[in-house]
């Protein structure tokens, strides 16, 4: 997670899950241009670099727009199989970066200095023509920074949640990047008031996810009975989130499911590496495997055929308030993160519907509090289905249409607009 009020894809990323550097059937002779070579004087080079699963979804969706509007641009980079598949050369797959606290980041830190010392050079030699971070700001602010010190033009997609923590990360993105690009209407003011160029283009899964969610035409996708009562349960999408919360979350679900013999649970497993250590915990857990569903990915389609969730902190909280679901929330960080982050929060919360709403509205549950029996009684509310919760999903419906924007040709725009406007840029599109 993040820390409370801070979207979990801002921290550094780095767990080994695998994935290929070359898309599969790929010759590694095909990757972009050497520098020198006709094609590298005369095509535009988009470099883009995500941390996390949630990153690789949002550059997927900007991807096929960019493609749209400069063709013969290469696209390469630090990509997930979403990217991979809109077109994006993965010099590094988004799995090789995942850490979550600072903890985890020190025990891998000389890989991943490593890692980015490598990315660098590449990109210098390559040469990009424009960076582009998706979220993952600890990453990629100091990428950035060297890039733009060498006259490379920088683009972060996805700001830092200087709002919700360490609001001096301000200066960072001054000296790192030439362009923001905001997700939340509320940031705008921010960086206008530091002078920094910056624009709101909405939230990409505002425009992705239907205003009005068919629940019935997701349980026919997915087989689940029309009329039982449904959580899905998202556990995070790293392996060290998962170990701390499926446990507790399967715990809860399990108490409810004793209760009730119509309740049906479908979990969907962020990426395949990580579907064993969910079969484990799953069995470990004594939740009733007949009325569980694991899913390959498919976490929209769990979550619009869901009547409530159970997910940790970060972008799922938006994705699901988005679909209109009821949720309870909750998030771990080793004892060293929470001790830091806390002196840094500036806001109370962590899950990003009570960030944009400005109280808490979602229940969340934060470090010793993930327990089954608390998060059980939680989510019994959430199914219930009152009047509380009835307004609280009218409240999420008027915040999907404030964040919802052409984004993918927003993004295009701003990013095309900044690479037009370097030297370097002018000479790649004018070839």
């Amino acid at each position: 997670m993040s820390p409370p009020g801070r979207p979990k894809g801002e921290f550094l990323s780095a767990q080994r899950e695998g994935g290929p550097t070359t898309p599969p059937g790929r010759p590694d002779n095909e990757l972009p241009s050497a520098p020198g070579s006709g094609a590298a004087r005369n095509v535009p080079h988009i470099a883009l670099v995500a941390g996390e699963a949630s990153g690789d979804l949002l550059a997927a969706l900007v991807l096929p727009e960019l493609r749209a509007r400069l063709p013969q641009a290469q696209c390469a980079g630090i990509a997930g199989d979403r990217m991979i598949a809109a077109g994006c050369v993965p010099w590094h797959h988004v799995g090789e970066l995942s850490v979550r606290g600072y903890a985890e980041v020190l025990r891998h830190l000389p890989r991943l200095l490593a890692l980015r010392r490598r990315l660098i050079r590449r990109l210098l030699d390559w040469p990009a023509s424009v960076y582009v971070g998706v979220d993952a700001p600890d990453f990629n602010l100091g990428v950035a920074a060297r890039l733009r010190a060498a006259g490379v033009p920088t683009v972060q997609f996805v700001s830092p949640a200087v709002w919700a923590w360490r609001p001096q990360r301000i200066e960072k993105i001054r000296a790192a990047i030439d362009h923001m690009l905001l997700v939340f209407p509320f940031e705008q003011a921010i960086f206008d008031r530091a002078g920094i160029r910056a624009t709101y283009v909405g939230h990409p899964l505002a425009r992705t996810i239907p205003l009005e969610p068919d629940r019935a035409a997701a349980r026919t996708r997915l087989g689940l009975p029309a009329t039982a009562p449904v959580v899905a349960l998202l556990p995070g999408s790293r392996r060290a989130e998962i170990d701390s919360l499926a446990p507790a979350f399967f715990g809860a679900v399990g108490r409810l499911q004793a209760a009730d013999a119509q309740l049906r649970c479908v979990v969907p497993v962020a990426m395949p590496a990580l579907r064993p250590l969910v079969e484990r915990i799953q069995r470990s857990s004594g939740i009733d495997a007949a009325r569980t569903m694991l899913l390959d990915g498919r976490s929209h389609e769990a979550l619009e055929a869901c009547d409530a969730t159970i997910l940790a902190g970060g972008t799922a909280t938006l994705e699901a308030m988005l679909f209109k679901r009821p949720m309870v929330a909750a998030y771990r960080v080793p004892w060293l993160t929470e001790r830091i982050t806390l002196r840094q929060a500036v806001i109370p919360y962590f899950s990003l519907p009570n960030v944009l709403l400005g109280r808490f509205a979602v229940p969340e549950f934060l470090q010793e509090s993930v327990e089954p029996l608390g998060l059980a009684r939680a989510l019994a509310h959430c199914l219930a289905g009152g009047p509380s919760v009835q307004a609280l999903l009218h409240e999420f419906a008027a915040q999907h249409e404030r964040l919802r924007r052409d984004t993918p040709a927003l993004t295009a725009e701003a990013i095309l607009a900044t690479l037009g406007e370097s030297d370097a840029g002018l000479a790649h599109r004018s070839a």
